[in-house]
């Protein structure tokens, strides 16, 4: 921030901005008494930030402004919410306190802006070493996630104070920019998509692309806009005989036309491994209309009565129908989504609402507990409930350290639902990969440490049997059954784990013997001996403070070894988790911003750089550095997932290197991934490419054939994106080869 007089232009500025502010407001407002709470908040705080200036030189009070117009119409929330907004940053910056505020707005608006004046305070604090930043980044999202229980405006004035930043993020030196945007992808686009805030979390995804792979969004973003004006006939001559039909069966609605964002379609590809041109759904349309209560149907009867009126007119995919009205999803989202075969040809994706799923699909938890409070009780309230009631588990559990409660938020934000049967047909949720067990321990912990076998379906199976949408469970249990030290291998649910963990806890001795034993067993496994140095590595990498400490935590579950060969192969693998987990010993000197690092120079500069082999960046690819206390710099590419938790984790770390212009002979390993028709000579085509044209030197060629359908995969290397992308069009080109994109190794 700085300061100077505003001038004539400032004041329109404000003033326009406001206006707007203003307009909405009056819609939301119940009566002038709640607009003049607003009003005066404004007022308020423009005189409180009077001739303050942002980075970018606007007038400070324009962000305020623009924060409190996405609380209103994006997020749906009411006066107190709009008040607060405007006043969220003026206790933090300026010599007005909370009590002045409560003697001004009253209780609720002063608490409101206490709660998000205290998340501001710890989010922008820096610590003195590395542990203790990640124990005090653990407890900031710990902060923010418990006022979803003492109000959850809180966290969504906070979600659109965050959106507002990021989009004025370009002001922002790329250093900070790179800890920022890091931190929205890790915690808050997962709670935005939680709470049920799809505008904002799919704001925060395009965003989070075009500066984390900006040549990937612009070349997807011109692709999408090209289409949409080849397309706009098609669309229009779709969407008439659907316009006619639901008019001709009486139904009161809209029909929107949407096409998926370019952080949606960069994301399809980057999982499915597919090209722009392979992303089928890129259009849909949403139908929204007005549920009629005299009709004698329920809600979700209708939307399957517009079902069948539009797939009375087209033929629809049936493995791509989803139907999250009869199974909403856990942040209460309801809707049905078929696809469709326009006359042309192209598959366009139907979602079917009615106003109040649509109001709840936009505005989330907001709309969600505004319908509730007006005495609406849908059929599938309670799945917000039950999850703010799993948060809430997770937050007060004395037995989460700082260290392990970050991942665990992570880990829970971005589960993926899945929806069985008990027995007697009662539809229960669970995240995708849970176990037969994991679903007994759900039921009830008795059920749990008794379980003995499943049945699925009628079938027979064993108690690690993964369990699949739609199937119905039934638990085998037996009165002398007790839990095992061997479930903790299989159990996928954070309840069921800590629930086997807890009953094992007073038996510690035998926890450590188990842990031990299965320690050696897997390293004999892998073929190696446990020596004393190699035991010294893994209580480093696993922060135990004595040897029976490491045993227990392995006997427990606490560990599971997954990454055990990469720590018994490499002290550096070693060295690099001990500074993701726990960080160095010491503080690494915060980088100065003028402080230029040129990746592949001469060593001139004192530094060493370490390509991350998680995503092995390559010249050419956007890269963010992390900087230890040796002056050592692992670089990886900005989208880089473990980056990404780094940088979250670990904001001073960060450091922007550049990659030098020339790289000479260096050269990098990278993957290519293909897929096509196969037929005779094709392989010997692609070899000769990449040798003789482009003399590329391969080091695994990976090809399989089956069925007159051929896919695999290159490990080659080049010395900059700019050859990979060349390699990449001219192997499209090819006759058979229907996709070939890059992927990690």
């Amino acid at each position: 921030m700085s300061y100077s007089e505003f001038d004539e232009k400032d004041y329109d500025a404000i003033a326009r901005d406001w206006a707007v502010l203003y307009a909405s407001a009056q819609r939301r407002c119940a009566d002038d008494r709640e607009l003049d709470v607003v009003r005066r908040a404004f007022d308020f705080a423009n005189e409180a930030h009077k001739n303050v200036r942002r980075r970018s030189g606007e007038p400070y009070m324009l962000h305020p402004i623009a924060v409190a117009q996405i609380v209103v119409d994006d997020i749906g929330l009411g006066y107190k919410s709009i008040s607060a907004a405007l006043l969220h940053d003026v206790v933090e910056d300026t010599d007005y306190t909370v009590d002045d505020l409560r003697e001004r707005f009253g209780d609720k608006v002063a608490s409101l802006v206490d709660g998000l004046t205290k998340i501001k305070t710890v989010l922008d604090n820096e610590d003195k070493t590395h542990l203790s930043a990640r124990s005090l980044q653990a407890e900031n999202f710990k902060r923010i996630l418990l006022t979803l229980n003492d109000d959850p405006r809180v966290v969504l004035i906070k979600l659109a104070d965050r959106l507002h930043n990021c989009r004025t993020i370009e002001f922002m030196p790329e250093h900070k920019r790179d800890k920022i945007l890091s931190e929205t992808m890790f915690i808050f686009i997962p709670l935005a998509h939680r709470l049920g805030l799809y505008g904002v979390k799919s704001e925060l995804e395009n965003i989070w692309l075009r500066y984390k792979e900006p040549e990937a969004y612009a070349e997807i973003d011109a692709k999408i806009n090209r289409n949409i004006q080849e397309r706009q006939k098609e669309m229009d001559a779709f969407v008439a005989p659907i316009e006619e039909a639901l008019t001709k069966a009486g139904f009161q609605f809209e029909i929107k036309k949407r096409v998926k964002t370019p952080y949606s379609a960069w994301n399809k590809m980057q999982v499915k491994h597919i090209s722009f041109e392979q992303v089928y759904d890129l259009y849909a349309i949403r139908i929204i209309f007005d549920a009629n209560p005299d009709s004698g149907e329920t809600e979700r009867d209708q939307c399957y009565h517009v079902f069948s009126t539009i797939t009375g007119i087209y033929r629809y995919m049936p493995e791509r129908l989803r139907d999250w009205v009869k199974h909403p999803k856990s942040n209460g989202y309801e809707a049905l989504h078929c696809t469709l075969l326009s006359p042309s040809g192209i598959w366009v994706e139907v979602q079917i609402r009615t106003r109040r799923m649509d109001d709840i699909a936009e505005k989330g938890i907001a709309a969600h507990w505004t319908y509730k409070q007006n005495g609406y009780i849908g059929e599938n309230d309670s799945e917000m409930d039950l999850w703010l009631n799993q948060i809430k588990e997770i937050l007060v559990n004395p037995d989460v350290n700082a260290l392990e409660l970050l991942d665990i938020i992570h880990n829970d934000l971005t589960l993926t639902d899945i929806y069985v049967f008990t027995p007697k047909g009662e539809q229960r949720s669970i995240q995708k990969g849970a176990t037969v067990l994991d679903f007994a321990y759900l039921i009830h912990t008795e059920i749990g440490h008794k379980a003995i076998a499943g049945k699925v379906n009628q079938r027979l199976v064993s108690l690690n049997h993964v369990i699949k949408t739609g199937d119905q469970i039934e638990i085998i249990t037996a009165e002398e059954e007790h839990p095992k030290r061997e479930w903790l291998q299989f159990l996928q649910t954070r309840k069921a784990r800590s629930l086997v963990m807890d009953y094992f806890k007073n038996e510690r001795k035998q926890t450590v013997d188990f842990g031990r034993k299965t320690l050696e067993d897997q390293a004999k496994a892998l073929g190696f001996k446990l020596s004393e140095d190699r035991l010294q590595r893994l209580d480093a990498a696993y922060a135990a403070t004595d040897r029976d400490d490491l045993y227990y935590k392995i006997g427990i579950g606490q560990v599971k070894l997954d990454n055990l060969p990469d720590i018994l192969k490499s002290r550096q693998r070693v060295s690099l988790l001990r500074k993701i987990l726990h960080g160095p010993a010491k503080p690494s000197p915060k980088p100065s911003q003028e402080e230029i690092y040129v990746i592949g120079g001469k060593d001139d500069d004192g530094h060493q750089y370490v390509i991350a082999t998680c995503c092995n960046p390559i010249p050419g690819d956007p890269v963010v550095g992390f900087k230890s206390p040796d002056g050592k710099i692992t670089v990886h590419k900005k989208s880089c997932p473990v980056a990404e938790e780094i940088a979250a984790t670990h904001g001073d770390w960060v450091v922007v290197p550049k990659w030098l212009e020339e790289t000479g002979d260096k050269s990098f390993l990278v993957r290519i991934s293909l897929k096509g028709l196969d037929r005779m000579g094709l392989l010997n085509e692609i070899s000769r490419y990449l040798s003789l044209v482009m003399g590329a030197n391969m080091r695994k060629l990976n090809l399989s054939a089956d069925q007159g359908i051929f896919e695999g995969y290159i490990d080659l290397y080049v010395n900059s994106r700019d050859v990979l992308d060349k390699i990449i069009k001219k192997l499209g080109t090819i006759e058979g080869i229907e996709s070939v994109s890059r992927v990690d190794l």
